[in-house]
């Protein structure tokens, strides 16, 4: 099945622009379709004023739901209000790549040394996407400053400013944030990462999709961890994929148990949502290749145990060069990969984590010898 996908979200709508004023809109449209051409899903545009969805924020790393990511408090004043970044911001054109979801199991040939293997979040591939989107991204920037006249100032973000993409998003009719607060398209669900172009034009406005999520809760139940504290409020102290990725302390060990195998990121409130049924792998046109750019590293999928905890960290940078792996640094990876050795009750990684619990590395230690305990 191969689903629609390249196409501007929704009608348009400006506070200054009417039926007998074109030029905003065919403007706004030519942006748009630059994008699409560019090989990006999704492209809409919205405005960048302050809203109550951007000054949440500031409630919720208050509540401490941010944990100890101290570069979203340290700009809270920026992602509350874009124009404290880029002074003359007047519109935020959004962009959405989706990506595959995750690949089958291959089958068990009978051959394995060890059967457990970690779990990788699906977005990473074999190139880390934030590389993969910001050069078409910076190009759609250049595009749009060769459509107009006049000067005008970009800024192009690709996770990495102090920019609050999903809000953006949902703003520009790219989805709506969901319960589980990733946004959501219809037809491409919630698998697709986000890049924004923030940009000094008074462009023509998308309209915001619609919430879908009714009254299901698929994914508030199936969160093993529960990190979510209401709907559409999520507490990073107790998400996987904040405590394998962002994390640089130990795993709570009351969370330890309920992580499972999952080494890098979590896609179980993705897996279980409705609206994530409807796409397959390879179901997408990828005319740019750039979702052929985020396809999953073979030897990531489904890798053993064995293999990672017998990483040494230059085994590791070769391993993850170029991945979004890199983001957990080695240390991390050894932890998180410590916590799924616990969690798989094989016996045949006892040596290898031993190994951990004799080391110099304190928080590796402790993981470790959590880890001995339960196998």
């Amino acid at each position: 099945m191969e689903l629609a996908a390249g196409k501007p979200r929704g009608r348009v709508v400006s506070s200054d622009a009417s039926p007998a004023d074109p030029p905003p809109r065919a403007l706004s449209d030519r942006i748009k379709s630059l994008a699409l051409a560019l090989g990006f899903d999704r492209a809409g545009i919205c405005s960048a004023a302050p809203s109550a969805e951007t000054r949440f924020v500031r409630e919720w790393v208050r509540r401490g739901h941010a944990a100890a990511m101290g570069y979203i408090e340290r700009r809270v004043d920026e992602r509350e209000d874009p124009s404290r970044l880029m002074p003359g911001i007047q519109s935020v054109i959004v962009v959405g790549l989706a990506h595959d979801p995750p690949a089958e199991l291959p089958e068990a040939t009978g051959e394995e040394t060890s059967s457990s293997p970690i779990r990788i979040a699906s977005y990473v591939g074999k190139e880390d996407y934030h590389d993969v989107m910001l050069e078409p991204l910076r190009a759609l920037a250049t595009g749009l400053e060769a459509l107009v006249p006049g000067p005008v100032e970009t800024r192009c973000y690709v996770d990495t400013g102090p920019v609050l993409e999903r809000v953006f998003a949902a703003r520009a009719g790219l989805g709506w944030q969901g319960k589980n607060t990733c946004l959501i398209d219809r037809e491409l669900g919630s698998r697709m990462l986000l890049g924004v172009v923030l940009c000094s034009l008074d462009l023509v406005h998308d309209v915001p999709e619609a919430d879908h999520c009714g009254t299901c809760r698929a994914c508030l139940d199936a969160c093993p961890t529960n990190a979510f504290e209401e709907p559409y409020v999520l507490d990073a102290r107790k998400c996987i994929s904040y405590n394998t990725i962002e994390s640089r302390e130990g795993i709570d060990p009351l969370l330890r148990g309920e992580h499972g195998d999952w080494a890098f990121g979590c896609d179980i409130c993705q897996d279980v949502c409705p609206w994530n049924r409807r796409r397959e792998a390879g179901d997408l046109p990828d005319p740019m290749g750039l979702r052929g750019r985020l396809a999953p590293d073979p030897q990531w999928v489904r890798a053993e145990l064995r293999w990672v905890l017998s990483l040494d960290e230059e085994a590791w940078r070769a391993a993850t060069r170029g991945s979004a792996l890199r983001r957990s640094r080695y240390r991390g990876l050894m932890r998180n990969a410590l916590v799924a050795a616990g969690n798989s009750g094989d016996s045949g990684l006892v040596a290898l984590v031993e190994g951990f619990a004799a080391g110099e590395d304190t928080m590796l230690a402790e993981h470790a010898r959590w880890a001995l305990a339960r196998l």
